[in-house]
């Protein structure tokens, strides 16, 4: 069964962008915020000021590519006190994945944005299924609907998350676990930072988290966003390909 009011909330990815203002939306007196990032002193501060907001939160600085740390760390958590909702937000790009020649950058972002989503749900999946209670939320993006040649890591690792968790959705459904899919187009954070380019229908992170949070109350299968972004990605997957390779051949490169 889905919790439409969690009180027991792990974010990964959470010392910035989406998954910072998630933390602050949710950061609530009754609270418990679970946090992870790359950066400790980002996260501390993000921790800081959800506890001003009267919530508990638990920091951790750790590698979500390590299946096997995560493993270990979310089966503690979980152990202490069952989680009600899981999002799996931590992502990268070709210009927040660090140095390295492309091929490296390439491995690190379906590290990070695939393995880094199957690294934070699958230690809690099996749990929640015999609780029969609980919710994931996996973070995909607009980019998922069709590869781009701007960004064809990070559009691939997102379409396999979508994919992924979209087959989830009806298997974990007969025992009672939600799973919801959330794809938003362009939103303010560290990857979107790095852009030089013209982004349309640019959204700041506080307004997406309160997107995502309405649509995970009403246990939604896709939360995409803004409506048109959804539509014009949506409409690009359906045209043939020699169609959309034309209108994408002048799009900017990332990577």
């Amino acid at each position: 069964m889905v919790n439409k009011t969690p009180k027991h909330i792990l974010i990964t990815g959470g010392s910035s962008g989406i998954g910072e203002a998630l933390a602050l939306e949710y950061a609530a007196p009754g609270m418990r915020l679970v946090l992870t990032g790359r950066d400790a002193k980002r996260l501390s501060k993000v921790a800081k000021a959800c506890e001003s907001n009267g919530a508990e939160v638990m920091t951790k600085a750790i590698d979500v590519a390590d299946r096997f740390a995560m493993a270990d760390w979310l089966s503690q958590i979980d152990d202490a006190a069952p989680l009600d909702l899981v999002i799996a937000n931590a992502g990268i790009s070709m210009g927040t994945s660090g140095e390295g020649d492309s091929e490296e950058k390439i491995r690190d972002i379906f590290a990070v944005n695939l393995a880094g989503v199957l690294n934070t749900i699958h230690p809690v999946m099996e749990r929640m299924q015999d609780r029969k209670q609980g919710q994931i939320a996996l973070v995909a993006s607009i980019a998922a609907f069709r590869g781009l040649p701007g960004s064809p890591a990070y559009a691939a690792s997102k379409a396999a998350v979508k994919s992924y968790g979209e087959g989830l959705r009806p298997r974990l459904a007969r025992h009672g676990v939600g799973i919801s899919v959330i794809l938003p187009g362009f939103v303010r954070s560290r990857i979107t930072d790095q852009n030089t380019f013209s982004m349309p229908f640019f959204m700041e992170a506080e307004r997406a988290a309160k997107v995502i949070r309405t649509g995970l109350a009403n246990n939604k299968a896709r939360i995409a966003f803004p409506w048109p972004m959804h539509f014009l990605m949506w409409l690009l997957a359906t045209l043939p390909a020699s169609w959309a390779d034309k209108l994408l051949s002048k799009s900017p490169e990332k990577e």
